[in-house]
C-alpha cells in the first residue's frame, strides 16, 4: 500500500507527541529529528528533507504552539501543512486549448515507466470529458509497444494513429497530426520512445518532434517505486526537453513514497496524476492536501467519495430500483451481494478503499477479508443458479454441495457464508433504511458493507 512504512513512523512520532500534556522546545525538536529519519528512509531528498524540517520547526517553536490548549495536534497540523506545501498546495490540471483547437500532449519516460499505458488511462478520462482523443503511437523501437497501445485504444474506445516503424518519430508525429485534423480529434497523445536510462539520443528525439509540430503539454511519466531515482529522472528530462507536469505510475506499489514527497519540490513541476493499479481505470487526479492527509494516517474521504460518485455513474437506474424494493421489503438475496463486489471493484477493491479511511492503517491484514477469500466467495454465488442467488430459502443440502463442488470450496465454507448471509438478512429486517442511500438501497459507498466478507469496519 503506497506510503504504508512513512505513514507507520510518522503515526508513532504523533501518539508520542499526544502522550505529553504539555511540549517543550526539546519535545518538538526531537519529534521532527524522528520525522526527519522517517523522511529519508521514505527516500525523500535530503536537502527538502532539511527545508522540510527547518520550515516545520520554525513555525513549531513558536509560543503561540507550545502554550496552546493542545500544542500536539498544533504541531501536527503544521506537519500536515508543510507537506501539502511541499507537494504543490494546490490540485493542477491538464491545460487544455480553448474552444475547438486541439491540444497536442507529448508523454515521454523511460522504459518500463508504464507511459503507454498511462497515455490509455489519460485518454479514457479525456474521452469521459467529450474531448475524443487520439493515440499517437511514435515508438518505432519497440513493435510490441505499438501493439499495447492499440489493443488499450480498442479497450478505451478512442482512436488510434501509427504508421509501423519503418518511419521516423517526427513524421509519424506529424502525419497523426493531419489525421486529428480531419477526424475531429482535439486532445492528441503522442507516445514516444523510452529507453533503460537517459541518453542523449533519446533527448534529441523528443526535442526533434517539439520543433516539428506544436507540443502544448510535454508530460513526464516516472516510476514511483524508483524512489530518488524518479527525482532524478525527472530533474533531467525537464532540464533537457523541458515538461510541464508529471504523472507518477505504481504508486500502489510504493511502500515509501519518497517520488510523490520530492518531485515538485526538487522540478518545480506539478504532479498531475498518480497510477494506483494496473487496470486502465487506475489513475487518480493528484490533491497534494489528499495525499498528505493519506500519508499522516488521517484517510482521504474526500477521494473515496470520488470514487463512489464514479462508480454509481456507471449503475444500471432499473437494477437499481429493484434492489431498493428488494431493500424495503427486508428481502435481500445473493443477486445483491454480486452487485456490491462490482461496486467495490469499481472502487478500486478493498485494500484502496481502506487507505482511504481514517484509522484504517492500524488495522491488520489478518483482521480483513483478503481478495482471495472475496473471489472464493464470489465463486460460490456464481455457482448457483439464477433461482438459487433470487431466493436464499432454496439452499437445501443437496444444493449446497452441488455449489461447493462448482465453485471449488469445501462445504464447510459454504455453510459458513451462507450462515453469514442469513445473519445480515435477519440483522436488515430489524433496522430498516440502514443501507438506504440516494441511488436505491447500497447506500453512499456502494453498500457493500453489511455482505459476508464485506470487511468488518463497514
Amino acid at each position: 500500500m503506497a506510503f504504508e512504512s512513512l505513514t507507520d513512523k510518522l503515526q508513532n512520532v504523533f501518539k508520542s507527541l499526544r502522550s505529553k500534556g504539555r511540549l517543550t522546545e526539546e519535545d518538538v525538536k526531537a519529534a521532527l529529528k524522528e520525522v526527519k529519519m522517517a523522511l529519508l528512509e521514505a527516500d525523500v531528498s535530503f536537502k527538502v528533507v532539511k527545508q522540510f524540517i527547518s520550515s516545520v520547526q520554525e513555525r513549531a517553536v513558536g509560543e503561540d504552539v507550545l502554550n496552546g490548549l493542545n500544542p500536539a495536534q498544533m504541531v501536527i497540523k503544521i506537519v500536515n501543512e508543510e507537506m501539502t506545501a511541499l507537494m504543490g498546495s494546490e490540485t493542477t490540471e491538464i491545460e487544455l486549448q480553448p474552444g475547438k483547437s486541439k491540444t497536442v500532449i507529448m508523454m515521454c519516460g523511460l522504459q518500463g515507466a508504464g507511459k503507454t499505458t498511462t497515455a490509455a488511462k489519460l485518454a479514457g478520462k479525456f474521452k469521459i470529458k467529450g474531448k475524443k482523443p487520439l493515440l499517437v503511437a511514435c515508438d518505432i523501437y519497440r513493435p510490441a509497444a505499438i501493439d499495447q497501445l492499440e489493443i488499450n485504444a480498442k479497450k478505451q474506445e478512442v482512436d488510434f494513429f501509427s504508421m509501423g516503424t519503418d518511419v521516423s518519430p517526427v513524421e509519424i508525429a506529424k502525419a497523426g497530426l493531419e489525421y486529428a485534423d480531419k477526424n475531429g480529434n482535439l486532445v492528441v497523445f503522442l507516445d514516444t520512445a523510452g529507453r533503460l536510462q537517459i541518453d542523449e539520443e533519446m533527448m534529441k528525439e523528443l526535442c526533434d518532434i517539439k520543433e516539428a509540430v506544436t507540443v502544448h503539454q510535454t508530460l513526464l511519466v516516472v516510476d514511483a517505486m524508483t524512489g530518488q531515482d524518479a527525482v532524478n529522472v525527472a530533474s533531467e528530462f525537464n532540464d533537457k526537453v523541458g515538461i510541464d507536469g508529471i504523472i507518477l505510475s505504481k504508486m500502489d506499489g510504493d511502500s515509501r513514497g519518497g517520488a510523490a514527497l520530492s518531485t515538485k519540490a526538487v522540478t518545480g513541476k506539478p504532479i498531475l496524476y498518480v497510477g494506483m493499479g494496473e487496470k486502465l481505470s487506475d489513475l487518480e487526479q493528484f490533491y497534494p492536501d489528499r495525499m498528505a492527509s493519506r500519508i499522516l494516517g488521517m484517510g482521504d474521504v474526500l477521494s473515496l467519495i470520488d470514487k463512489a460518485v464514479e462508480a454509481n455513474a456507471q449503475r444500471d437506474e432499473e437494477k437499481d430500483r429493484e434492489m431498493a424494493q428488494k431493500m424495503k421489503k427486508g428481502k435481500i438475496d445473493f443477486e445483491m451481494y454480486l452487485e456490491s463486489m462490482k461496486q467495490m471493484r469499481n472502487m478500486g477493491g478493498l485494500s484502496s478503499i481502506m487507505s482511504m479511511l481514517p484509522g484504517m492503517g492500524k488495522i491488520s491484514d489478518d483482521q480483513l477479508p483478503d481478495e482471495k477469500q472475496l473471489a472464493r466467495m464470489e465463486a460460490i454465488v456464481l455457482s448457483m443458479t439464477p433461482e438459487e442467488r433470487q431466493n436464499p430459502k432454496l439452499m437445501s443440502p443437496q444444493r449446497k454441495f452441488r455449489i461447493a463442488k462448482g465453485s471449488g470450496n469445501d462445504i464447510a465454507e459454504v455453510n459458513r457464508f451462507i450462515k453469514q448471509f442469513e445473519q445480515m438478512q435477519k440483522m436488515m429486517k430489524k433496522m430498516p433504511g440502514l443501507m438506504g442511500g440516494k441511488r436505491g438501497g447500497f447506500g453512499k459507498f456502494g453498500g457493500f458493507g453489511g455482505f459476508p466478507g464485506g470487511g468488518k469496519f463497514f
